[in-house]
């Protein structure tokens, strides 16, 4: 097999692994993704890749439900560093206001990646958000929404920081989305990872 088409194949396995053992609480195994300086970049979370299996932890043991589903990948590899775009959904269910609600993230995640002592692992996970949508588990509830709290986040993720701040999250309000300055900024950062430079995040 061509060795660019191995290295793909152990990348998108990688982004696999996260989702389906982060998803299922396999913390030892999720740990493996990462490398030592692994960095996450979320809505609710921006730190370590050790604190954010922590948080994830805290939260999953009090009943936080936050699922990932993946779709195609994208995959830029330049030696030993590469670039990954995985399109995905972010699905939290929690009471917004008295109601039971689900809201459902369209996105990417978009990754820095490094092969250290012949491993992959992630460096940098920067999801870039796209557009979502909230609504009632009970399809017969009304939700009477605070427009003002709604309208202060991006349009890309607006429910989401919504639902995650009613339950006494506090959500970065400036994160990437499928346009704007911001994707923009994180598009060159990854070019520049690719040609050698630290990844900025």
């Amino acid at each position: 097999m061509n060795a660019e088409i191995e290295e793909r194949l152990a990348i998108r396995e990688l982004v696999e692994n996260w989702a389906v053992w982060r998803d299922a609480g396999d913390w030892e195994r999720f740990r493996s993704v990462w490398h030592d300086d692994g960095r996450m970049m979320a809505t609710w979370f921006q730190g370590s890749a050790d604190e954010f299996i922590r948080v994830s932890r805290d939260g999953w043991d009090k009943g936080v439900s936050i699922l990932h589903f993946l779709g195609g990948s994208a995959i830029d590899v330049a030696g030993d560093r590469a670039i990954s775009q995985t399109k995905m959904t972010i699905s939290q269910r929690a009471s917004v206001d008295g109601e039971l609600c689900d809201v459902v993230c369209t996105g990417r995640f978009y990754d820095f990646l490094e092969k250290r002592a012949g491993r992959w692992g992630l460096v940098l996970r920067q999801p870039i958000y796209e557009k979502d949508r909230l609504d009632p588990v009970d399809p017969a509830a009304e939700l009477a929404l605070d427009r003002g709290l709604l309208d202060a986040f991006p349009e890309g993720y607006r429910h989401l920081a919504y639902l995650q701040t009613r339950i006494g999250f506090k959500v970065k309000r400036d994160m990437p989305g499928l346009k704007g300055a911001a994707v923009q900024a994180l598009y060159a950062r990854g070019a520049a990872w690719l040609a050698g430079a630290p990844h900025g995040g």
